[in-house]
């Protein structure tokens, strides 16, 4: 017990916190995890720069895709205009029979087709159409793009030239038209058919015998005429003073304004 004398439990305290082996241990166990958080790291890089660049390259295919979709050559239009029942989509059927490259749109068709798919804008087009009320230009020309692009997309882009019948109809028709269309379309001219009121309503009360249609009646065709007359033919007249009107007079047959109307294409 004197003063030289080790303690027991300090002797073994101290062998082991320096004991080699556990030293050895100690950091084998260290660089160890320093190696599994590294690899850890190095896989979550490889992880995040795959998922960028299967980003970056879907962002391509996307921004491609949607500069195809965009991109075309300028659509060449001419409108057919006339009251209703002077025979333009009569006309516009034969053209697209037997002038190679044409399609034909019409306006009208293209607005009861909506209103029969059950959309937000039936409603609205159909209020429209039985009151024999021109529809809101922004739906027709947005509705007329689409068909345009759609023809153009399913021929493999051969079909750039398009004949629009029952358009436009207002000076409305006419700015929207402008404001959605000038860098899309290039007008060619403008074909209107001249008709007298009298013949073009027995040509719809005979079509409405078969067509189906719900404004091929009495009233609603007085209505249409008075809407043609207020704001059709101040369009009519506008593109006359532009130089860009050619007009066919459509009260005869079908075949014999067909030999008139072939010689403008």
């Amino acid at each position: 017990m004197g003063g030289g004398s080790e303690c027991s439990h300090c002797n073994t305290s101290m062998k082991l916190a320096f004991c080699p082996f556990s030293a050895f241990l100690f950091a084998s166990s260290a660089v160890a995890y320093t190696l599994y958080l590294l690899r850890k790291e190095e896989k979550t890089s490889k992880q995040l720069q795959d998922k960028n660049n299967n980003n970056s390259q879907n962002m391509g295919t996307a921004s491609s895709t949607t500069s195809n979709h965009h991109h075309h050559p300028k659509f060449q239009v001419v409108f057919i205009l006339g009251g209703p029942g002077s025979g333009k989509g009569t006309q516009c059927t034969l053209l697209t029979q037997r002038q190679k490259g044409w399609s034909h749109l019409s306006a009208g068709d293209l607005l009861r087709a909506e209103r029969q798919s059950g959309s937000d804008l039936a409603e609205i087009i159909n209020q429209k159409i039985s009151a024999g009320q021109i529809v809101p230009s922004n739906i027709t020309v947005t509705l007329l793009k689409n068909a345009m692009e759609k023809i153009y997309n399913e021929s493999q882009g051969t079909s750039t030239k398009f004949l629009i019948d029952g358009f436009p109809r207002s000076e409305e028709n006419c700015r929207v038209w402008d404001e959605m269309m000038a860098s899309v379309c290039e007008l060619k001219f403008v074909l209107f058919l001249d008709c007298p009121e009298d013949v073009m309503t027995g040509r719809l009360l005979e079509r409405a015998k078969t067509s189906g249609r719900n404004d091929d009646n009495l009233d609603t065709i007085r209505k249409r005429f008075k809407t043609y007359r207020d704001e059709s033919m101040p369009i009519v007249e506008m593109y006359e003073k532009k130089d860009m009107l050619k007009k066919i007079i459509a009260d005869c047959s079908v075949e014999d304004v067909y030999q008139e109307v072939q010689c403008l294409f």
